[in-house]
């Protein structure tokens, strides 16, 4: 399988340092780490910039490179470390027990003590959103930032075929013809981003990939839609919940605990990275301060 775009697959035990352009800088890092005890998997990562740890979770279906045009712009002020969940991206699936956001927490709080990262600020999308209030009751961090979260729905959901993706890989021949036009991102991309157009070809292509290819989507799924994360009040550090205005794939609760900060990005769909990277970088700063 080809790498993603952006650069060389990293490997075990390989180190780089470059910057988001290319250039040399001491804690730009990208590695797939070997350090965990042998029943984790080794986590695929990248590590920008400098400052403050954040970490940066993926949601469902995606890798860590759906960070990029947000990683661009905390370069200056945070030490991002975006992770590829297991089963996404070029980080294997779990193999003790269910993948459920609870386990996918695990594994991502063993990376961060191979990495000696310790009570860093945390943030993620969808699943990751979940994946990152389970690491705040596992590991102290220094606050959370949930991006339109899965987990708060009222009850367990029920099963649901896999329609979407199945359609997905069969197209993927023709993705990359799709996503050089903007019309044909706007037919691959909308119902997960608010302004498809503005999304890069090359982005928009390894987005189709990612979701068509991760071999842990279907158990993860399955393991996320059987649960819910009932313990947002016993989060003990700030929490942020952002709620893109276009998202047509999870809804907000209808109440919270006291205390809970909430962001409405006007104009974003579900995954708002490229539809306001601006505004998603300062909710980040903001959270973290």
């Amino acid at each position: 399988m080809p790498a993603p775009p952006g650069g060389e697959r990293a490997r075990d035990g390989d180190r780089q340092t470059r910057d988001v352009h290319g250039a040399a800088s001491d804690r730009d890092e990208r590695t797939r780490d070997g350090g965990e005890p042998p029943q984790a998997p080794a986590l695929a990562h990248e590590r920008h910039g400098s400052g403050p740890p954040l970490v940066l979770l993926h949601p469902l279906g995606a890798d860590r490179h759906v960070w990029r045009p947000v990683i661009e712009r905390l370069n200056g002020a945070r030490h991002t470390i975006s992770v590829d969940l297991p089963g996404f991206g070029e980080s294997p699936p779990l193999t003790d027990g269910p993948p459920t956001p609870a386990a996918l927490a695990r594994a991502v709080a063993q990376l961060l003590r191979s990495l000696g990262v310790s009570r860093p600020q945390v943030a993620g999308n969808s699943l990751g959103g979940w994946v990152a209030l389970e690491l705040a009751l596992q590991v102290p961090c220094a606050s959370v930032t949930a991006i339109a979260p899965a987990g708060l729905w009222p009850a367990p959901l029920a099963p649901k075929p896999p329609i979407a993706r199945t359609v997905a890989r069969a197209a993927l021949p023709l993705a990359g013809a799709l996503a050089r036009t903007a019309a044909g991102r706007s037919l691959l991309l909308a119902g997960i981003v608010g302004r498809p157009a503005a999304v890069p070809g090359d982005a928009a292509f390894a987005l189709v990939r990612a979701y068509a290819l991760a071999p842990g989507f279907a158990s993860v799924n399955a393991a996320m839609r059987a649960g819910r994360f009932t313990a947002l009040s016993q989060v003990p550090c700030p929490v942020t919940l952002v709620w893109p205005e276009r998202d047509r794939l999870v809804r907000r609760p209808r109440s919270l605990p006291e205390g809970v900060r909430q962001v409405v990005i006007r104009g974003a769909g579900h995954v708002p990275m490229w539809d306001a990277p601006d505004e998603l970088a300062q909710i980040l700063l903001d959270g973290g301060s």
